[in-house]
Order: structure tokens, then sequence, then C-alpha cells
């Protein structure tokens, strides 16, 4: 799936971008980021009211699926590319104090502001590791639900991805996302591009070969939506979504 894409230099820039996200979230970027987007997409104000403000000042999500998730009080949750912590908080809100999230991420710097926003809130059911999406740090059967929002995109291995998802997931455990994905196949020049991966372009599926990594490890997909209040900012995102279609999406599975 990389083709002649250099996978250290998109990690390299991916780091990059998000150690920005972390460090200074008011920068421009082919990216909307804050409250006022996470709104837009459908985060309820309540919960946000709830969970510490620099993590939704430095959230960077293309979509909104906790309704598709439907956490319940005392499940054990997983976020993939969790950042600095938004959605980590917001589904310690869902699943209570009997339950448990665990947000995962491989930039230094997102990880250290959400450890430090969870010790602020004193969030005790929430932690955060590092790691990859390919090769998950966790037990077979170790979490009830998985979630992610726009960071699949970003993987050169997506098929790994889907696999290590089904892993983790106990019997029939759940799957909700956001991601980014293409109506039309991207060409070779912009895939091969990690300054455009980085930037939730190169790396965005075409939506059939996207289902397909999906529903191969054995996953049912139950739901799938479209959300077009979600815009890429930069002139050069723009002209790729006009192009090949790219958009974001959301999206809920259950394991086989």
């Amino acid at each position: 799936m990389a083709g002649t894409l250099d996978v250290d230099k998109l990690e390299r820039e991916v780091k990059t971008v998000y150690r920005g996200v972390a460090e200074t979230p008011t920068e421009e970027r082919h990216f909307e980021m804050g409250r006022d987007l996470a709104e837009r997409l459908g985060y309820p104000p309540a919960d946000l009211d709830r969970i510490p403000e620099e993590a939704i000042d430095s959230f960077a999500g293309v979509g909104y699926h906790f309704d598709l998730a439907d956490l319940q009080p005392g499940e054990s949750v997983l976020d993939l590319g969790s950042g600095s912590g938004m959605d980590v908080f917001v589904a310690a809100l869902h699943v209570g104090e009997t339950g448990s999230v665990t947000g995962l991420d491989m930039t230094d710097e997102q990880l250290a502001k959400a450890r430090r926003l969870r010790d602020e809130s004193e969030m005790d059911t929430v932690s955060f590791e590092n790691g990859y999406v390919e090769d998950l740090p966790f037990e077979d059967d170790s979490f009830d639900v998985v979630v992610s929002n726009g960071v699949i995109n970003l993987s050169p291995e997506k098929d790994r991805v889907f696999d290590e998802i089904r892993r983790v997931l106990g019997p029939d455990g759940r799957l909700a996302l956001s991601d980014i994905i293409s109506e039309e196949t991207m060409p070779d020049g912009i895939k091969a591009n990690a300054d455009l991966w980085a930037a939730c372009i190169g790396g965005a599926e075409q939506v059939d070969d996207y289902m397909d990594v999906i529903e191969t490890p054995g996953f049912d997909i139950v739901d799938l939506r479209e959300n077009p209040q979600y815009e890429f900012t930069s002139e050069q995102a723009q002209s790729a979504c006009t192009k090949y279609g790219v958009k974001s999406v959301s999206l809920a599975a259950r394991r086989q």
C-alpha cells in the first residue's frame, strides 16, 4: 500500500505537524482545529464543558462518532491517535467511573500534554500510552470499543491497523471512527508525497478499498455517513477535495 512513499519521512512529517498541534494550536494549517470545529462536527457543548479546555484547543478531528460508538458505563475504550486527549476525555464521560479509556499516540508532545491535562483534571480512569496504530502494545481481547478520529488515513499500512484493532477487541467488540477517504484513487504523485500524507490528504484511501480493508480481517460495517460539515482550509487541500472527492466519513463496525 505504501508504494514509493518514504515511510520514515512520513513519520517525521506527521510528528512535526502534530507536535505543532499540541504546542501551537492557533497556527494556520491545512485543517481546522478547536472548539468551533468540534461543535460543528456534532460534539455536544455539554460534553465539551466538562473536559479540559486545552485538549479542545488542540482537537484536530474530522468527524463525530460517539453516537455510533454507543459507549456504556463500565466499558473499556481505546482511542487510536489520541493526540492531546479530547476524545479520550469525552469517552471517559460516557463510560463513567467503572469504565476506562486508553489513548495511544506516537508523538511525545501530544502525550505529555494529554497526561498533564489528565493529572490536572484528576480523571483517574484515563491513561495515555506511546505506540503505533500498526503494532498495538496491548493484549488480545483487551477492549470493548475502539475509536479513532482522522488518524488511520495517516498510516501507510491500513490493513495492519485493522488487523490489530480486531485483535485487541473482545468478542462482539465495536469500532467507531471518523476518517478521510476519497471517491477516486489518488495518483502516485500524491500518494508518494509525505507532506500531503501528513496533511491528511495523500493517505486517503479510495472508499471501496477502505471498506474492504475494514471487512477483510472480520468486521461488519453497520453504519456509514459522510461529514459535509468538515472542510479542509488550505487551497492545496481544497483542490484535492474537488479533484479526487476527498472527504470525511464516520462509520461503525462490529467484530464478527
